[in-house]
């Protein structure tokens, strides 16, 4: 192969968002290179932290190489309100990376709402079709975008025949969520008056004290004070009595203990200032919705609860409890009335409606103090009617935007949205996720110096490093890029311990430095070899190397003292699980010297269901049932089949003395690798 006929256009510059400088498109002249564009970039780091809430076992790792595996990208429009871990909400248009909102997660039996963070946030123009719910929520998205229904994730818009068809939704489709999201209350001065009225009846004390002294004149004397454990209530009081030129002073209250917590207070003692306060909290003739919003925000932060999805607010006095019924009853809220007679009189206003109740309360009223709007954990459940009524194309692009976010969803107007599984260092480029994942690649030239640098940062503590988790580093183009070498280089240095999951025997060329690495820390491989069956290897891989050449390099390495496993990934039902097919893998793995044989069933999250069902319908749709039926619930294999599958690592012959099977060494510490590659193991079907 004659790399001296590689080329850069002219005009092949692009500037990529995240890095300084252009990227240089790059093209070869060579049969494996044929179409393809490498953007060169140089990069500004080469760690890459594993979002928390991912499931993978490991939490760093070095992607020299970056395509792009999403398809449903630039999908929601401006204005579509996102909801904020902070339970209040902002326009998709506005968010930023580093934001953490909500998305969801399913634990046991519920799907449950889990913090999360914006990754990646973009902007492009699409066709734009207005989606309506039966209970007037409205979704203005592209066509390629997906939500979550009670049936799994479907598109805005597809097919039922032909080259488009994939799930979609169709009028009485139920989507899940609360619904409709309210949008806030604007800080106007009725607000304002409204919040100081619930905040100082629920919380403060008020009063003017006159005294008789000897041979004195009356003394008057007024007092102000207001004390909460919450600065967030505090801190917005204060400034609300500020905008009414009524100037407070802020204080230590009361001392951390046990229990109480802390608290601080702000007072004023001036006559016409503590008259001021009298004005503003008295309770007006007419009231305007903007009054009580900031009413019902007021005495919530002073009085109310939040238990689960149960919204309290108490109070003792017989006037403010009318008005705190009153003004939820203008708003639409189930309210009941909870009497325990009580010396005090005590009583609490609770409103009824579960979760999605208690959301709109929360974003119609907005209150201050954050700690009592806490979803996270919470079941996704909802009584919203959330029944698809139209589905109506707008007939022209509209500026769409999308985020890639820890959880691989969001919350969209109260219904749950399917974001970009794009890294972001490529989200960018605008790829589809089948033939542009192959051939749009970008090429971060500089990753070995700044993971030399990144390594020798005193704060790093040396954690295990997993390299070939997202692409694979030893692809075809590594040969002319050579990254690896300064990358293991990097590591060596550092004496940090890593693992490799590649899927080419390229990775012998760096064996000197491999065992380099072995002799200072922990460095163990692991080669993909789901079949050696060749028209099911062409069909799925066509551009990998040979499965029998990658086994070859099992050996080599084991050989070269480097702890070497085979991973029977991914099982296929169908096209690669045949008992004799995996039988013949787990004897040659035996001959290679394996350490250990792992095997996961196919996954199929993201972007990459859409990918592998197209060509199944093209190459095998006599298992496009099969595999409708056994993905149906989400990307992952229903457990009893995962079970099935992981059984044909353990067919045939009985463990030999040293607990091992097929003559694959079962030791701790290579069962502990093939712990670390489990979830790794599937990188990329095409």
């Amino acid at each position: 192969m004659r790399w001296d006929d590689q080329r850069v256009e002219a005009e092949a510059a692009r500037a990529l968002p995240g890095y300084r400088e252009p990227a240089a498109i790059r093209t070869f002249d060579a049969p494996e290179a044929l179409d393809t564009h490498f953007y060169e970039v140089r990069a500004r780091s080469a760690l890459n932290k594993v979002p928390a809430a991912s499931r993978m076992p490991f939490r760093w790792t070095v992607n020299p190489y970056r395509g792009c595996t999403h398809a449903c990208s630039y999908c929601l429009s401006a204005e579509t309100p996102v909801l904020l871990a902070d339970d209040r909400t902002r326009a998709i248009v506005d968010l930023e990376v580093g934001d953490r909102i909500y998305g969801t997660e399913r634990r046991g039996e519920y799907r449950r709402y889990v913090e999360t963070e914006v990754l990646a946030h973009w902007e492009s123009v699409k066709p734009a079709f207005r989606v309506r719910l039966a209970d007037g929520t409205e979704l203005v998205a592209s066509g390629d975008h997906r939500f979550l229904t009670r049936r799994g994730w479907k598109h805005v818009t597809g097919a039922e025949q032909g080259r488009h068809r994939r799930p979609h939704l169709t009028v009485g489709s139920r989507l899940m969520g609360v619904g409709r999201l309210e949008s806030g209350p604007s800080q106007s001065r009725e607000y304002r008056r409204g919040y100081l009225c619930g905040m100082v009846r629920g919380d403060g004390t008020i009063g003017s004290y006159a005294y008789q002294r000897p041979h004195r004149h009356r003394d008057v004397h007024h007092r102000f004070r207001l004390a909460l454990v919450d600065d967030e209530a505090l801190d917005r009081a204060q400034a609300y009595l500020a905008d009414e030129d009524v100037a407070t002073d802020r204080f230590q209250f009361q001392t951390a203990t046990t229990e109480p917590r802390a608290a601080q207070a702000i007072r004023t003692s001036a006559g016409e200032r503590v008259e001021r306060i009298r004005e503003l909290v008295r309770w007006p003739e007419i009231p305007s919705d903007d009054w009580r919003r900031g009413f019902l925000a007021g005495i919530f932060d002073a009085e109310g609860s939040c238990s689960g999805s149960v919204l309290r607010i108490s109070n003792t006095n017989d006037e403010t409890i009318e008005w705190i019924v009153s003004s939820l009853g203008r708003f639409g809220f189930d309210v009941i009335l909870e009497d325990r007679a009580l010396p005090n009189g005590l009583r609490a206003a609770r409103v009824r409606g579960g979760l999605a109740e208690r959301l709109r309360f929360f974003h119609l009223v907005d209150p201050a103090i954050s700690r009592e709007r806490s979803q996270s954990g919470l079941a996704l459940k909802g009584t919203a009617d959330l029944r698809v009524d139209s589905i109506e194309p707008l007939g022209r692009g509209l500026p769409m935007f999308d985020i890639t976010t820890g959880t691989g969803d969001f919350i969209a107007n109260g219904v749950v949205s399917h974001n970009c599984f794009a890294r972001p260092t490529h989200h960018y480029l605008d790829f589809d996720a089948g033939r542009d994942f192959e051939r749009e690649i970008v090429v971060k030239v500089n990753v070995p110096e700044v993971l030399r640098a990144e390594l020798g940062r005193p704060s790093w503590q040396r954690e295990h490093v997993a390299l070939g988790t997202n692409t694979d580093p030893y692809q075809w183009v590594e040969s002319r890029y050579r990254l690896m070498p300064g990358i293991w280089e990097a590591l060596r240095d550092a004496a940090n311990p890593c693992s490799i999951l590649t899927k080419s025997p390229l990775l012998l060329r760096d064996l000197p430095l491999l065992r380099e690495i072995a002799a200072h820390t922990e460095v163990t491989a692991a080669l993909s070899v789901p079949t050696l069956d060749e028209r099911a290897w062409r069909a799925t891989e066509p551009h990998t190397p040979h499965p029998r050449k990658r086994l070859e390099a099992v050996a080599e390495l084991n050989r070269a003292g480097i702890p070497t496993s085979v991973l029977v990934a991914p099982l296929m039902p169908g096209i690669n699980d045949a008992p004799e097919q995996v039988e013949r893998i787990l004897t040659l793995a035996e001959e290679a010297g394996a350490v250990s044989v792992g095997g996961i069933a196919l996954h199929l999250r993201g972007e990459v269901r859409e990918v592998f069902m197209s060509w199944l319908r093209s190459a095998r749709p006599d298992l496009v049932p099969r595999y409708e039926a056994l993905y149906a619930r989400g990307g992952y294999a229903p457990p009893a089949e995962q079970r099935r599958l992981a059984a044909l690592l353990r067919r045939g012959r009985a463990p030999r003395d040293d607990g091992s099977r097929w003559g694959v060494r079962r030791d701790p510490e290579a069962g502990a690798e093939r712990g670390r590659d489990r979830d790794s193991g599937q990188a990329r079907l095409f």
